[in-house]
Formats: structure tokens, C-alpha cells, sequence
């Protein structure tokens, strides 16, 4: 089965999460802040909100449990339908991806409500099993990050998406917030590229050190699918250390194409060499010399020849000489031999003597290429 997975090379997530504490206004601020970084740079980013149905997601009997932070964050942040619903018309207008994290089955059907084009399913839901199944139904593309999970879990999930030929990416991620670099464990990402190679592989951080050195590491090692959280200094709301600010974001997406230039060509297959290089490497090859005169007629053999530079533009090098060719023209003793002057299949072929006669050291008017001009 072809799973088509396009829509998450090169994707950029900007996690928002609840930073927006429940104000459509700051959360507007943050989408408009971060789409112009993304357009300045020219990246495919994706715009991610987290959906709970707080009524049903937090038991009745434990709303007033304000000294567990996740409950207290979550009533704190909470946000309407119709908010959220304008925030995805706003990311969508801003030229991204709008995208969510569903908590619960309720916001999947909202993310589906909304047509959401890509869902993610967080660390902590890797194996709910209940929430998974109903991600599933909708059959949109879906991206799972793997902090804390297990080996089975991993199996279990791609095989899961594979067998239903929903396209799945799966983010290597260390849940701690924030993250020390020796704690990053970027060496999982061949781990995941080896055992799902079918897969797209990405990589979520909560790293806060730099925002260059992991992405440049984690996209040379294969990922093609990265996540940061995001914020906005404003309001006297502090941002956590793990959370990237808008010009922080820019110096990420910079490294992103700083290091695509330095990776170059996919790993996949053998890369084609530009001009400058081929032209720079066709000047330190040695050219095809007579060691004596030598007649029309006579097919070249050990002791007829030596090589040196500089090559001319016609002249044979090392790359093309073959003993036993015929000469169709005579050659003095220390002249190049050239490529017109040789009976051999790379001088009946016009493209190669296209390439030999524009390579090497311009040959003077009168036709000669003197190794030492007066």
C-alpha cells in the first residue's frame, strides 16, 4: 500500500500550547508574530493547539484540586469552541498549518469539525488505545511524538497506522521541560530511521541552550519533521526556558537552511557534481604528452607517452588514455596528444568532445599549446 507522506517533509510545528492562557487575544498576538518569522523565512510551519474537553476531561469531584498543576493549567488556559475556531481561521489566513493535539475522543471530533489536516498524538497517549482508535476513523495524517514510551509501543503504533495506510510521522522526543543537551539522546533518530524505514522520522525538543546545534544534528541524522514549543513575551506572563521566542525561531529556521545547503543532495544516491567543482578538478589533471615524433598510423604504446600538466582544451588526460589507439594524425616529440588526434570511440562521440575541447588551458590562436609561451 502507498502511503502518500509529502505533507510532513519539512514541516515545522510551533507548538502554542496553552500559552495562550485562554485569551483569544494573546493567542492571535502569537499566531501573528510567528507567521511572519515563517514567511520571512520561507518554511512550511504548522500551528499547533492543544483540545480538552474540560467538562468531561477532569472528573467533576477534582476541579477544585487547584495544588495539581495539570488540573489547575487547565481550567486556567481553558478556551472556547468559537475562540478556537477563530484561531484556526487566523493561522489559516497567516499562510500555516492550523493543527492540535486532541487529549480526549471529544477533540477529535472537533479537530475533524474544524478539518484539521493533521493531528498529533502527544507522548503521554502513545498506547491510549481508546484515543488512538478514534485519531484512526478520521483518517487524517498523524504525527506521534515517543518521550517516555517503550519499544512495544513504538511497534505497536506504526503498525497500527501502517495496516490502516494512514501516514504517520514519529517524532524521537525526551520529555523533560526543559531538556539538558546531554539528555537530547539525538542518536535515536538512526534508531527510529533503521527499524521504521518506511516512516517519516522527526524531532520534537525542549532543549533551551541554542536553537541551532540540534536541528543542524537532527536533520543531518535524518529528521524531516520538527517541533518546538513557542511564546510571546507579553502581559508580564513569564515564558518557560523550554519555550521559543520569535527571534529565537528565526535563528532555528536559519540553521535549517544553513545545514540543507551543507547536506546537499539525499543520501539516497550519488550526488551530481556542479561546474565550478568539475572545473576545478579538470585543472589538476595531468595531460597526454608524445615522448618522441610520432607518425600517423602508429598505435600507441607503453614508452610513446607520459603525462603532465597542464591539460589543454582537446587534449587527452590520464582519464581517457587507452594504449593500442591508433593515431590518425602525426604528433612531435613533447606535444600534446589530442583527442582529434587519435582514432578512439571518445572522438566519434560529440557530447565528449564537447567536454574535452571546453576543458583545461586555452590553446593560442595559431592552434599550438606551448608549454612555455615566450
Amino acid at each position: 500500500m502507498s502511503i502518500n507522506r509529502d505533507i510532513f517533509d519539512e514541516l515545522f510545528v510551533l507548538e502554542i500550547a496553552n500559552n495562550h492562557w485562554g485569551s483569544l487575544e494573546r493567542a492571535r498576538n502569537i499566531v501573528t508574530d510567528f507567521s511572519r518569522v515563517v514567511r520571512y523565512n520561507n518554511v512550511r510551519a504548522a500551528m499547533k493547539f492543544q483540545f480538552r474537553d474540560v467538562d468531561t476531561f477532569i472528573h467533576p469531584k477534582a476541579r477544585n484540586r487547584t495544588d495539581v498543576r495539570y488540573i489547575k493549567k487547565t481550567l486556567d488556559t481553558r478556551m472556547s469552541r468559537d475562540d478556537f475556531a477563530n484561531l484556526i481561521e487566523h493561522v489559516t489566513k497567516s499562510n500555516c498549518i492550523p493543527m492540535a493535539t486532541p487529549f480526549d475522543e471529544k477533540s477529535v471530533e472537533f479537530c475533524q469539525e474544524l478539518n484539521l489536516p493533521i493531528i498529533k498524538l502527544a507522548s503521554s497517549d502513545i498506547n491510549d488505545w481508546v484515543l488512538i482508535e478514534k485519531i484512526a476513523k478520521t483518517k487524517k495524517p498523524v504525527i506521534a511524538s515517543t518521550g517516555g514510551s517503550s519499544l512495544k509501543d513504538m511497534d505497536d503504533l506504526v503498525t497500527f497506522f501502517e495496516n490502516r495506510g494512514i501516514p504517520l510521522a514519529l517524532n524521537h522526543c525526551v520529555s523533560l521541560y526543559p531538556s539538558e543537551d546531554n539528555e537530547l539522546e539525538l542518536n535515536q533518530i538512526d534508531f527510529l530511521r533503521t527499524r521504521y524505514p518506511g516512516i517519516t522520522i522527526g524531532f520534537s525538543t525542549h532543549e533551551y541552550h541554542d536553537w541551532s546545534s540540534s536541528l543542524t544534528i537532527a536533520y543531518a541524522k535524518g529528521a524531516r519533521t520538527f517541533e518546538r514549543h513557542v511564546d510571546i513575551e507579553a502581559g508580564g506572563i513569564p515564558v518557560s526556558p523550554y519555550c521559543t521566542l520569535p527571534d529565537q525561531c528565526d535563528k532555528w529556521f536559519r540553521a535549517f537552511h544553513k545545514v540543507k545547503e551543507m547536506c546537499g543532495a539525499p543520501g539516497t544516491q550519488k550526488r551530481i557534481p556542479g561546474h565550478t567543482e568539475i572545473e576545478y578538478l579538470d585543472a589538476l589533471v595531468r595531460g597526454v604528452y608524445a615522448t618522441r615524433n610520432l607518425e600517423a598510423g602508429h598505435r600507441l604504446q607503453e614508452g610513446d607517452f607520459f603525462m603532465a600538466i597542464p591539460l589543454w582544451q582537446g587534449q587527452l588526460s590520464c582519464r581517457e588514455l587507452i594504449a593500442g589507439e591508433m593515431l590518425a594524425v602525426a604528433v612531435a616529440e613533447g606535444e600534446p596528444i589530442k583527442l582529434e588526434s587519435v582514432d578512439t570511440p571518445y572522438s566519434r562521440n560529440p557530447s565528449m568532445r564537447a567536454r574535452v575541447n571546453s576543458r583545461g588551458l586555452p590553446v593560442e590562436a595559431n592552434g599550438k599549446s606551448t608549454v612555455a609561451p615566450s
